[in-house]
């Protein structure tokens, strides 16, 4: 890092999921003094992306995590995980033995933040409006099986679903499902800026210039009625360049926590250092990194190369080299602690074979070195990822097999021309929409993908994906789950690398630490406040 000394405290820990915490905008011990939280999150304003916190439309953790605290869902993840609760709603449930009817009651007295009451019919007027959108983002998948919408009343929303999905109460708890009001959100259109409104336990001014999001800045809304006890009055959401400013930051004073993302540097100094003024947490998380393919592009359509590619990338060195203790091997887009896993790249694989690959090459009548470009995104995924795809093109060049180029671009210009296959080679990150294996298997295989990826196997959409979300036992699902992985691991549409564990580094007058982050990823502001940590 670009400092002088690092002199801030550290304690680590990994901290157990505990309830989720019930209440409403009055509860809580806010004083008044806005707590300022740094992120390398970017939010920016550009031709491809017109609409960032549009619901319809936002599908990257950055923008879900403005949404999830101004647009309210009927559903949320609870505060240590777990099975999705009721939020704008009073209650949920399938009303059908087949989990294709789901019934919602809304909780009485719901408002927008602007003092506007919420009825069923917002409900459904922002389903059907994410749906008829579809955002060119992919998010709209989350809603694919949703048929049509009815209300009863003010507070009735019944969804009617075109096929089984045990997942759906996930979903609902997801931006995409945010209530949105009409008056705001035109139905043929998105809402275009920064600005955002909704009935969620915040409302939000943004401060923003020449197309960028600098400055967040989150005021408690009088009129919230859902579950999360807000204890604090004000939070302020600051965006940094890089890690190394908010790291500054922090060591100043002028931001009282960090979160997402701190360089691998960052992280073992602060877990190394004696001092008491700044905590580092350790939370359990499920962000995966993944190599993605254009399956159409010549140079890796025949599945040779990528299974080639499969058979060399040796994760542990990659891990070891660049992330040290704060990331695992994957051999799965399922990361290792969710229910379905399955080691199927591993199972196909093996330990890193160059002799494997090089047969593989040789019976597919491939000539080599193979030449490609991996692309990855310099400014979304942390500091770290440059030294990442450095360590992959090491490995793969000195095969032999392969001669690969490395290339980065802004994540504004990334990602449009990643949805437009404009890339052969490609690293994302993924952090789930909910803690189901579904969440790591549907949004890259099924239809309107997030990737818009050309692979599109008949049996895992047609067959597998909608067989797996019949079960609402999630571990009667584990053998179809599994199928799918190991379809995966034969065609390599996807090649994953790593699951990361996440971080929170705070000044020790902050309460609410442990759980400002879910698993997910998902920022929970509300659990902040002043006071005595311990």
């Amino acid at each position: 890092m670009n400092r002088k000394t690092l002199v801030l405290p550290a304690v680590v820990g990994l901290l157990a999921p505990v309830l989720a915490a019930c209440g409403g905008s009055d509860g809580g011990s806010g004083d008044g003094d806005a707590i300022v939280v740094g992120t390398t999150d970017r939010f920016t304003i550009t031709k491809d992306v017109p609409a960032p916190l549009d619901p319809a439309w936002a599908y990257d953790v950055g923008a879900w995590n403005i949404l999830r605290h101004t647009s309210q869902t009927l559903m949320t993840q609870p505060r240590g995980d777990g099975e999705p609760v009721p939020e704008a709603a009073e209650k949920c449930g399938f009303t059908d033995t087949g989990n294709e009817r789901y019934a919602c009651t809304l909780r009485d007295g719901l408002k927008f933040a602007n003092g506007d009451a919420i009825t069923a019919k917002d409900v459904k007027y922002s389903i059907d409006r994410a749906i008829s959108l579809k955002g060119d983002s992919g998010v709209s998948a989350l809603l694919s099986t949703v048929d049509t919408v009815e209300t009863q009343g003010d507070r009735e929303v019944i969804f009617h679903l075109n096929t089984a999905d045990a997942t759906f109460p996930y979903k609902l708890s997801t931006p995409v499902a945010g209530i949105v009001d009409e008056a705001s959100y035109p139905k043929d259109k998105l809402r275009e800026g920064f600005e955002l409104s909704g009935s969620g336990p915040y409302e939000m001014k943004g401060e923003s210039k020449d197309g960028v999001l600098n400055k967040v800045v989150f005021t408690k809304n009088p009129n919230y009625k859902g579950s999360f006890e807000v204890n604090n009055d004000e939070v302020e959401l600051v965006s940094y360049d890089d890690a190394d400013a908010m790291g500054a930051a922090l060591e100043k004073g002028d931001i009282d926590v960090m979160t997402r993302a701190m360089t691998p540097e960052q992280i073992r100094k602060l877990s190394n250092s004696p001092d008491s003024e700044v905590k580092l947490i350790e939370v359990a998380g499920l962000e995966i990194r993944y190599l993605g393919f254009n399956v159409d592009a010549p140079s890796v359509k025949d599945k040779a190369i990528r299974q080639a590619m499969a058979q060399l990338i040796n994760r542990d060195e990659l891990v070891a080299k660049v992330y040290g203790s704060q990331a695992e091997p994957l051999y799965s887009m399922v990361p290792a602690s969710i229910t379905g896993h399955s080691n199927s790249f591993f199972n196909k694989y093996g330990d890193p074979d160059p002799a494997a690959a090089k047969q593989a090459l040789k019976s597919a009548d491939i000539d080599t070195p193979v030449k490609l470009t991996l692309h990855y995104t310099t400014d979304h995924y942390g500091a770290a990822t440059k030294p990442e795809f450095e360590e992959l093109k090491r490995q793969l060049n000195e095969s032999g097999l392969f001669d690969v180029d490395i290339e980065g671009k802004p994540w504004d210009v990334f990602r449009p021309a990643e949805r437009e296959l404009k890339y052969d080679v490609f690293g994302m990150g993924w952090f789930p929409d909910f803690p189901d294996a579904d969440s790591f298997i549907a949004p890259f295989l099924d239809n309107d993908n997030t990737l818009n990826s050309p692979y599109l196997n008949p049996k895992i959409i047609k067959d597998l994906i909608p067989e797996s979300r019949r079960e609402a036992d999630r571990l009667s699902a584990v053998d179809t789950l599994t199928e799918i992985q190991d379809i995966t691991a034969e065609d390599v549409p996807v090649i994953p690398l790593w699951q990361g564990k996440q971080y929170v580094a705070a000044r020790d007058d902050v309460t609410g630490t442990a759980y400002l982050l879910n698993s997910s990823s998902s920022l929970q502001l509300w659990e902040l406040g002043r006071g005595v940590s311990g």
